[in-house]
């Protein structure tokens, strides 16, 4: 029986990937930065882990001995990664080096999440053999940690996503809570209408990481939603199943907002690889919002 870890355990996938896993008789053990879980600790043994602490990588995964470490924890946010790039390294490249260090030591194999940022975005949709180009710090952050796991001589498998989305425990904001924390208002947005990609349900990353494990695959995975849209195009379905105004949402150009780091305009994903290797059928935009508005009422439910 596989032993797993799951780093970033409190974020939307770790949360996503334990309730997955959690219906397996696998045994789990939950790390992230902050000093709690949000699972009770006496179902899932939990441990606070500072990635970017060799010493206390070693040492957790020493006393575990998993078989498989599925690594969620990252800086995902791309402005942040542009002005804080000591951070960005740290996180998201140095704590991959110091994971690998410790699994090499223990034989585990390493499930790795990337994203499309490691793309430019000028040619999209893109398979597993294009060649990476990024254009922003955590693009090359993220192209840098993959590059880590692939010389490093641990058994590894990548999965780079796109515009994850879903709910959980008091995680941070994706496109999607961000669309109905405003729109629910009647808060007026602006939503840039040429980014294209395919935004993807955190359900199904989760369950292709359980394909990944129990089919034992290696390798570069693109795993992403079915539908390739603009970020307007998501938003006005997204108003279209809560039945919000869409008038509330107007589209704009990328050039719009001043952000410190670029973005892939023409981005997202070829799919086959992952959908005939693991079985997978990746959720369309309007069954992926709906079930994610049926998540959010029963967890607005619980918390009156």
């Amino acid at each position: 029986m596989k032993r797993i870890l799951i780093t970033g355990s409190n974020g939307l996938l770790g949360q996503k990937t334990v309730e997955l896993l959690s219906r397996t008789s696998y045994p789990l053990m939950l790390v992230s930065i902050e000093s709690h879980s949000v699972f009770d600790k006496e179902i899932f043994p939990y441990r606070e882990l500072d990635l970017t602490k060799r010493q206390n990588v070693r040492k957790i995964i020493d006393e575990f001995e998993p078989e498989v470490i599925v690594h969620t924890a990252a800086v995902t946010d791309v402005d942040l990664c542009e002005k804080e790039r000591g951070l960005a390294w740290q996180v998201n490249v140095s704590a991959v080096e110091n994971i690998s260090y410790a699994a090499k030591l223990v034989g585990a194999k390493i499930i790795h999440l990337s994203t499309d940022y490691v793309f430019d975005g000028s040619n999209g949709p893109y398979s597993e053999i294009d060649r990476p180009n990024p254009i922003s710090y955590y693009g090359r952050t993220k192209l840098a940690s993959e590059n880590v796991l692939l010389t490093s001589n641990v058994s590894s498998a990548i999965l780079r996503t796109m515009v994850l989305y879903g709910t959980g425990i008091a995680v941070k904001p994706n496109f999607a809570l961000w669309l109905y924390n405003n729109l629910s208002q009647k808060t007026p947005i602006k939503v840039v209408d040429d980014q294209f990609g395919n935004p993807t349900l955190v359900d199904d990353l989760a369950l292709a990481i359980l394909k990944i494990i129990e089919l034992n695959k290696s390798g570069i995975y693109h795993v992403a939603g079915k539908d390739l849209v603009s970020r307007y195009e998501f938003a006005l379905t997204l108003a279209d199943v809560f039945k919000f105004n869409k008038k509330l949402i107007t589209p704009v150009k990328s050039t719009t907002f001043k952000q410190p780091a670029p973005r892939p305009l023409k981005s997202g994903f070829i799919t086959l690889k992952a959908e005939t290797d693991l079985s997978l059928k990746m959720s369309g935009m309007e069954r992926g919002i709906t079930i994610f508005k049926n998540q959010l009422e029963l967890l607005n439910s619980k918390n009156v």
